[in-house]
């Protein structure tokens, strides 16, 4: 849990995938974005710390009354050219990137493309994934089924030394990092789904909980952690069932596209996540960042569907951001594709609403305005209770 005591150490060291109702069977969303394909180094990032003056309060990001936007591309820094692609088209620049980063794939701490983010203004943020993707079924029913991943294993410890060795490189950052960890819990296509490659009930929270405390205990106290599950769908597994706990907790994410399987009709933003964002207020007091959105233009709707989400965001205190997927997988989700599409983005977060600014030295805004919460109904289970061990499973 990221807290003020670390990130205050922290500035003093300073001064010396794809969402769906039911996810299309692609090849591997996650490419090895963390790879690095420049021929140089990135320069560490040097930063000028804000001078220090009695009764200075912290900045939190994004600021109360603002929300960020993000990107999110399928090669991530190690090749920027989508992200050049989208800062032109947007007409500025986004405050937070994701890349994804495969356990199988990725032996190693890199600093190196969390350098390349910060050097260009943005929050990292890292998803990190459990699995060997390369090694994903072409069957659909069989896509989670990976044993080596299997969610006992993590919390049994045979991953420990490689959690460790992320949990120093990230802690020797010495700024902040948002972690998604084994995101869209909730669905069945991942070896870290509690639906799916012999997972049991309560498997997902004690992972998650294990890989939270292990950071802890090394003091890497820079971390904002993101659960991040899919918009729910039809028999997906209850959300109620998955959550950590506030206190394990930093931002909750979601994930949720207008065109994939499930959702070729247009749908509205509200239409697609509102079932979703009713179901968290029961859970979770952590404010609310859509992790991975974007939109179809099958229909020649993407313009349409992106003015919407940014007329709709602001009426939603509880999110206080977004990220767009900005690549070409199962259709181009590009704002750069079109003209149209690029026209709306820009125009939408031209507000002031979106006119968060990041820097090394802010905190992380954890909580909700006090208009945007709500107490849990009764007998709704607690933020912090576990998941209960069960026999029966969701899907």
């Amino acid at each position: 849990m990221i807290t003020l005591p670390r990130i205050m150490f922290a500035a003093l060291v300073l001064i010396g995938g794809y969402v769906f109702v039911i996810a299309p069977q692609v090849e591997a969303y996650t490419t090895p974005s963390a790879q690095w394909q420049e021929k140089l180094a990135e320069p560490r990032p040097t930063f000028a710390p804000e001078p220090s003056r009695p009764g200075r309060r912290p900045e939190f990001f994004p600021s109360p009354g603002t929300a960020f936007f993000g990107i999110f591309t399928e090669k991530g820094p190690g090749d920027l050219t989508d992200y050049n692609g989208f800062v032109q088209a947007a007409g500025k620049s986004p405050q937070v990137m994701m890349f994804a980063s495969g356990w199988a794939a990725q032996k190693h701490f890199d600093r190196q493309p969390f350098d390349r983010i910060v050097n260009r203004g943005m929050l990292p943020m890292l998803g990190w994934e459990p699995w060997d993707y390369r090694a994903e079924s072409k069957q659909d029913q069989d896509r989670g089924t990976q044993p080596d991943f299997r969610l006992a294993r993590i919390t049994g410890g045979d991953y420990d030394a490689y959690i460790t060795e992320w949990a120093r490189g990230i802690k020797d950052l010495a700024y902040p990092v948002a972690i998604r960890f084994a995101h869209e819990m909730n669905g069945y296509w991942y070896p870290w789904c509690e639906s799916a490659n012999g997972n049991r009930r309560g498997d997902y929270v004690a992972a998650w909980r294990h890989v939270h405390d292990l950071f802890d205990r090394l003091g890497a106290g820079n971390v904002i952690w993101v659960w991040s599950p899919n918009v729910v769908y039809e028999n997906s597994t209850p959300l109620s069932q998955l959550y950590p706990g506030d206190k394990y907790v930093d931002w909750v994410g979601l994930s949720g596209y207008y065109g994939t399987a499930g959702m070729e009709t247009y749908q509205t933003f509200d239409q697609i996540y509102r079932s979703t964002l009713a179901e968290l207020k029961t859970i979770s007091k952590r404010p609310i960042v859509v992790t991975e959105t974007a939109a179809t233009d099958a229909q020649g709707r993407k313009a349409d569907w992106i003015t919407d989400l940014l007329q709709t965001l602001p009426k939603h205190p509880e999110i206080i951001g977004f990220l767009w997927y900005e690549s070409v997988k199962e259709t181009d989700w590009r704002i750069a594709a079109s003209k149209a599409a690029s026209a709306a983005f820009a125009q939408g977060i031209s507000r002031p609403y979106f006119g968060a600014r990041w820097s090394p030295d802010m905190l992380p805004r954890t909580t909700l305005p006090a208009a945007s919460q709500s107490a849990p109904p009764s007998g709704a289970p607690s933020a912090t209770a576990s998941a209960t061990p069960s026999a029966s499973r969701s899907n």
